[in-house]
């Protein structure tokens, strides 16, 4: 995690525990290898729906032995309610990471996205509160505003759901802000906005546009956009949304609880201003692209722009994002690229 001394010193002289779900995902991961780095005991849960080992196993590489020796890894499921209660028990914090991602998957699948994102959040807000744990902060997402049009997007104007995966993400803070009125349990909620950075899968159909794009670079495919190009996002980078996470979880001020905010960048960024940064970014690493964009039609359930308003967070979490997405995909590269060039083989990025 870059430096961010006050948090850092609050975490070292007082050692938690924390439990991660999703530990094995992209974003769980990482979490998992700045708490280590900050000497923290957790334990993990993932049922690698789509999460990986091999992100664990680049973890323990990247961290001591007595740092890893703090790490305890559970093989489980958020549907079964026994495996919540398991990991929750003597734990500090609660980091809720899993899910299943995806507008697109939530469209083939919603019964899947339903059962793993509504009825695996209700058994994990059971767990944590039965618990009695110290603090829940929970992965919501920016597709809870739906087609609000208004920019930037501020946390208490929304729109109306445009996927299944969006009517999950809503529920969950639906259910976060009963369990506070009815049972007195305290959660923050963290609605990302197009989170990228190492460890984030290039494969599948549901892949994100980061990796995606830069894996058929990497092969000298092509490399397809959803619309004319001009379809905007708030691009955050990995170490952005690690920040927010533990600021959320230790926060000492009671305003800070029971909300909802904004984690992104504050900055706007098109895709065809994303096809050109990424290029430029691969140019410095030694590799050349020349293929134009291909254009095809918009995706069902797709926003036309997104751009978050970050002063909710700023205020109250002390939130600094210290990544825009240049200094963002400069940083993150050369895992991308050390990645794929390691995969053998590689697969066809066409989706």
């Amino acid at each position: 995690m870059t430096s961010y001394p006050t948090l850092q010193r609050k975490l070292t002289t007082a050692p938690r525990t924390w439990l991660i779900t999703g530990v094995a995902g992209f974003i769980g991961s990482n979490l998992l290898e700045a708490l280590l780095r900050l000497d923290q005991h957790v334990v993990g849960l993932d049922n690698f729906a789509t999460g990986h080992q091999r992100n664990l196993d680049e973890v323990q590489r990247e961290v001591t032995a007595e740092q890893w020796a703090r790490f305890r890894f559970i093989a489980g499921d958020i549907r079964n309610p026994s495996d919540c209660r398991m990991s929750c028990a003597g734990v500090d914090h609660v980091l809720h990471q899993a899910a299943l991602g995806s507008v697109p998957r939530s469209i083939d699948d919603p019964v899947a996205t339903n059962a793993t994102n509504i009825d695996g959040f209700l058994n994990m807000l059971i767990a944590a509160r039965d618990c009695r744990v110290k603090s829940f902060v929970y992965a919501a997402s920016s597709s809870t505003y739906g087609d609000h049009p208004g920019l930037p997007k501020v946390e208490d104007v929304i729109g109306k759901p445009l996927s299944p995966y969006a009517v999950t993400k809503y529920v969950n803070e639906l259910y976060a802000e009963v369990f506070a009125r009815t049972y007195g349990f305290a959660s923050i909620g963290l609605r990302y906005f197009n989170v990228f950075g190492k460890r984030q899968d290039p494969n599948g159909a549901y892949a994100a546009v980061i990796p995606r794009w830069i894996a058929a670079m990497i092969n000298g495919e092509d490399v397809f956009i959803n619309g004319d190009g001009e379809s905007s996002r708030d691009f955050c980078f990995i170490e952005n949304t690690v920040q927010a996470n533990l600021l959320a979880a230790t926060t000492a001020d009671e305003s800070a609880r029971n909300q909802v905010y904004n984690i992104a960048v504050g900055e706007r960024t098109t895709l065809n201003q994303l096809f050109a940064a990424l290029k430029d970014s691969l140019s410095n690493s030694g590799i050349s692209y020349s293929r134009p964009p291909v254009y095809r039609d918009f995706r069902p359930g797709d926003v036309r722009h997104s751009l978050a308003d970050i002063g909710k967070a700023r205020k109250l979490l002390a939130y600094a994002p210290q990544f825009d997405i240049r200094a963002g995909i400069e940083r993150a590269m050369p895992w991308y690229v050390d990645f794929l060039r390691s995969a053998q083989p590689l697969k066809r990025h066409t989706a």
